[in-house]
């Protein structure tokens, strides 16, 4: 069957996924190898227009054909794929169910195991792949585990450079499409332009010429996509740069502040700590720097001159001991003890007593503190019996004056 555009059209329409079908289909195209272009166009417009089940087919077919093409060492299909492959396989993963999806991701793993395409363009599908992914926000894992040229497990892009990445899909896209539109329309051109060879006849030279035209021509539209893109990359790189030299301006304003005002509060934290160490603040004195009273010398406050004055405390004056004598009882019985009341906090001081007075009082206490009335009998005569030598005999008054003398025998009773 001759190559036409209905030819191809026709393989493509009647391709399945069974592997014969798809090897023979695989084979047809190859054979007409020098249409390569054409039918990279064909097979591109054919998935467009396909279902999704349909489209896995077609994306055995590229990957038999570009398998194969690796192994003879022929890349005309290579190079014609390589500049919509990573679309169509876009394409093919979007509407597609989990079961097409892995089989999808199991396609581009081969490819980028056996490097079938450059790794800019394996790097473009994956790209393409996982923001489709993202753009679903599917809470599923992947069948082969997320990215397959990347860690998936990592942190995702910040949301400040997002637009960068489908910016930067069109330049690998770009990039793919040069790569190899250049080299042949240089290769072409070459071969036209090489002196040592003979020129041909004129029909034929006519014929190079045009297909060196259409070459240099996808060069120069491979090339001028390529410009754009990186255009457009720029340009938004440019604003991402803008805004963050904004950004850096405002931090380093800010950071500048904040070290003056860190400055000042040590400066301040250091007098406050060495006032503490001088002695306590004044909190009555007006504000003047350091916060504490300056001594009245105009030096630095000492620990003398911030000390309080001591508080005026009364002396206690004791009674007299005459007074304590004359009111302490002779007896030692616990119960006049306990009865005893407490001698006054102040009492007027009594005027020196006579001679003997003394004793006379210790002998007269406990009548006049009203202890007689409530003395027993037996108590009476323990009192008379101690002082009952006083009387005995003229020696014992011998060395007393008269008065005291006659005043004893009257308490004595005579004796």
């Amino acid at each position: 069957m001759a190559y036409t555009d209905d030819a191809v059209k026709a393989k493509l329409s009647a391709l399945n996924e069974t592997q014969d079908s798809i090897v023979t289909v695989a084979q047809w195209i190859m054979f007409h190898r020098r249409h390569a272009d054409r039918t990279g166009t064909l097979w591109l417009n054919k998935l467009k227009e396909s279902t999704a089940s349909k489209r896995l087919n077609l994306i055995y077919l590229a990957n038999e054909v570009a398998q194969q093409s690796k192994a003879r060492k022929k890349n005309d299909f290579l190079d014609a794929f390589s500049p919509v492959i990573a679309e169509a396989t876009a394409m093919a993963y979007k509407d597609a169910t989990e079961e097409v999806k892995g089989k999808l991701r199991r396609v581009v793993e081969v490819w980028g195991q056996r490097q079938i395409f450059d790794p800019s363009i394996l790097e473009a599908i994956a790209a393409r792949i996982d923001e489709i992914d993202k753009s679903r926000a599917s809470k599923k894992k992947p069948l082969l585990g997320g990215s397959l040229f990347s860690n998936s497990s990592g942190p995702s892009a910040p949301a400040e450079i997002q637009p960068l990445v489908p910016l930067q899909i069109a330049v690998t896209k770009a990039k793919a499409a040069t790569q190899s539109a250049i080299p042949k329309a240089e290769e072409e051109y070459a071969k036209l332009t090489d002196p040592t060879k003979p020129t041909p006849t004129p029909p034929v030279h006519a014929a190079r010429l045009s297909a060196v035209v259409k070459n240099l021509a996808s060069a120069e539209n491979a090339v001028s996509e390529g410009i754009k893109a990186r255009r457009k990359l720029i340009e938004k790189l440019e604003d991402i740069i803008t805004l963050n030299r904004t950004d850096l301006a405002s931090e380093e304003t800010q950071h500048a502040g904040f070290t003056s005002r860190k400055s000042a509060m040590e400066e301040k934290k250091k007098e406050v700590e060495d006032g503490i160490m001088r002695g306590m603040p004044d909190l009555n004195a007006p504000a003047s720097g350091t916060g504490f009273a300056s001594s009245p010398n105009g030096h630095a406050p000492t620990p003398a001159d911030t000390e309080p004055e001591r508080p005026y405390v009364e002396e206690l004056t004791p009674p007299p001991p005459e007074l304590n004598a004359a009111l302490r009882p002779t007896s030692t019985d616990p119960r006049l003890a306990s009865h005893q009341p407490a001698p006054p906090a102040s009492a007027p001081v009594a005027p020196p007593p006579a001679l003997g007075a003394d004793l006379l009082s210790s002998l007269s206490v406990p009548s006049a503190m009203g202890y007689g009335k409530h003395t027993a009998p037996a108590k009476k005569r323990k009192v008379d019996d101690e002082y009952a030598d006083f009387g005995a005999g003229e020696d014992a008054m011998a060395d007393l004056d008269d008065e005291v003398a006659e005043l004893l025998r009257a308490e004595g009773g005579g004796r």
